[in-house]
């Protein structure tokens, strides 16, 4: 590359990632699964038969610039809103023009980014249009639609799942920008640490060249630029995390951790603890997480990890971040490696089934409440058996409306102390249950 110095700081006029974005799918690169010989969005092109589609990933992997490629390779009309400043008048305005085009033969494409921002009246404006096909919907979110986007309208596009470019795309998007980029191409780069900086990117192409660019802006004024870890650490503090707080992927990593935790790896519940710590989740979600999974997962085999998921939320309340990190680290490690039972959970949702399903029988006459003398004469509480007053406090009686009689919902496992209690029910029992 040539050799450049300047005693002023070059300061582009349009960032990297426009001045190098892909015109036709020969440049572009990543998402193979779509845009391959033979698959969906390549034959939508070459058929020139586009219909309505929300493509759906992460941040940089391409969405916007797929839709560019589509209008320009199927000579369409392309108009691009974001949903984030504009509203139904701004499509009403697009549907206007369509019509026109229509009128002249042409198709139009309607690109909305980040269409799960439209709430269900701007989307239920473009139903219409989109059904009787007078505009070709692209809408592009990083949002799962399924929570995002009305049935109705989903029901009219497709959905195509968008994935994280990997280290190899990243690579040539990389080295195609060094090729290309007039702007770049003028000084005499070396890049030391690519690794490093496709680390830093997240997955993300956008990310990526932002850093690159910054760094190489930042020591224009070098003989020689060294693209170093040093230099790339010094243009970002911290690796960008992609994490939605209201979003998919917090869905999926909350998910990864309860599994991870309820699944006794440790290991894997840190990692992803620390996932979702350095993406901002707020503590004490976490901590009431922690607590319902002390129920639910670990339950009677270990009931001190419900006392102690308890402890936990309050001291995370108390004392706040970065130091109530610890406290979930704690409370986390403990409950992975705990002796796991999901009784409780079971018992109590197979006895919400049956009130839910089954007749609401009245409760036996021994069992009642009987705190006034008519009660009493009706028979309430009568022939209650008190079991303190039987030796170990227990006698085998009847606490189920006649109708029930042998149903059970608890079934205590072997695992860690809950063992002690099915031995002890066992024996009180006398093969009355199944214990």
């Amino acid at each position: 590359m040539k050799s450049k110095k300047s005693d002023t700081q070059i300061i582009p006029s349009t960032p990297l990632a426009d001045r190098v974005r892909p015109k036709s799918l020969t440049e572009f690169y990543g998402q193979d699964h779509l845009v391959g010989e033979g698959k969906p969005i390549r034959l939508m092109i070459e058929n020139k038969t586009i219909s309505s589609f929300i493509l759906w990933g992460p941040p940089g992997t391409g969405k916007t610039t797929l839709a560019q490629i589509i209008a320009e390779e199927t000579d369409s009309k392309f108009y691009q809103i974001s949903a984030v400043s504009a509203g139904v008048k701004e499509v009403r305005n697009v549907i206007q023009i369509a019509e026109h085009n229509k009128s002249l033969g042409l198709r139009t494409i309607l690109f909305i980014d980040e269409i799960h921002r439209f709430n269900k009246a701007q989307q239920d404006a473009l139903l219409h249009s989109v059904e009787t096909g007078l505009i070709i919907l692209i809408g592009a979110t990083t949002e799962n639609p399924s929570f995002e986007v009305i049935p109705a309208l989903r029901s009219r596009a497709r959905v195509y799942v968008l994935n994280e470019l990997s280290k190899n795309d990243l690579h040539k998007i990389l080295q195609n920008v060094l090729l290309k980029d007039e702007l770049l191409s003028g000084f005499n780069l070396v890049l030391v640490d690519e690794d490093y900086l496709l680390y830093l990117s997240g997955g993300d192409a956008r990310i990526m060249l932002s850093i690159f660019e910054s760094a190489v802006m930042q020591e224009s004024n070098q003989e020689k630029i060294v693209i170093t870890k040093e230099l790339l650490d010094n243009i970002i503090q911290r690796k960008n995390i992609f994490y939605d707080k209201g979003g998919e992927e917090h869905y999926n990593i909350i998910s990864a951790f309860i599994k991870s935790v309820r699944g006794s790896d440790p290991d894997a519940a840190l990692y992803w603890l620390a996932r979702m710590l350095e993406g901002g989740e707020d503590a004490l979600f976490i901590a009431r997480r922690l607590i319902v999974l002390a129920s639910e997962d670990i339950g009677n085999a270990s009931p001190n990890g419900l006392v102690l998921a308890e402890a936990a939320f309050g001291a995370v309340e108390k004392i706040g971040m970065p130091e109530a990190r610890i406290v979930l680290a704690q409370c986390t490690t403990y409950l992975a490696s705990s002796p796991k039972s999901n009784a409780s959970y079971m018992g109590i949702s197979k006895a919400e089934q049956e009130v839910k399903t089954q007749p609401m029988y009245p409760v036996p006459n021994h069992l009642r409440n009987a705190p006034t003398k008519l009660m009493k004469e009706l028979g309430y509480g009568e022939k209650y058996k008190y079991p303190h007053d039987y030796d170990t406090n227990f006698l085998i009686e009847k606490y189920f409306p006649e109708e029930m009689e042998g149903k059970q919902f608890y079934l205590p496992t072997d695992n860690g102390q809950e063992k002690n209690l099915k031995d002890r029910l066992k024996t009180l029992w006398k093969g009355k249950k199944k214990y």
